[in-house]
């Protein structure tokens, strides 16, 4: 293996590396406040110019989980009998 290949194997195995921590810190208890949400999203940012450019599938994947951490949680609620879709966690009252 060429020392290319190498550093390419590398640089795959701190990317899979890094999305377990982002993942890790992307929980909804841990991204509540405005600052939170944007310090993720520019880390799931930053993380896919990176795996932009890599072979492994690992790479692509956990972008594309990270990717959906970014997306709104959508339900469904009755308010006074009408159906109302929210936006955001479910609250747990």
């Amino acid at each position: 293996m060429g020392k290319l290949a190498t550093i390419d194997v590398a640089l795959d195995e701190m990317l899979v590396n890094l999305a377990a921590i982002v993942l890790r810190l992307s929980k909804p208890e841990l991204t509540r406040t405005p600052e939170a949400r944007r310090a993720l999203t520019q880390s799931v940012h930053q993380y896919a110019v990176c795996a932009a450019r890599s072979t492994d599938p690992r790479v692509h994947e956990l972008k594309t989980e990270l990717e959906k951490t970014l997306k709104p949680s959508l339900h469904i609620v009755a308010i006074d009998g009408v159906k109302v879709v929210v936006v955001g966690p479910r609250r747990r009252d």
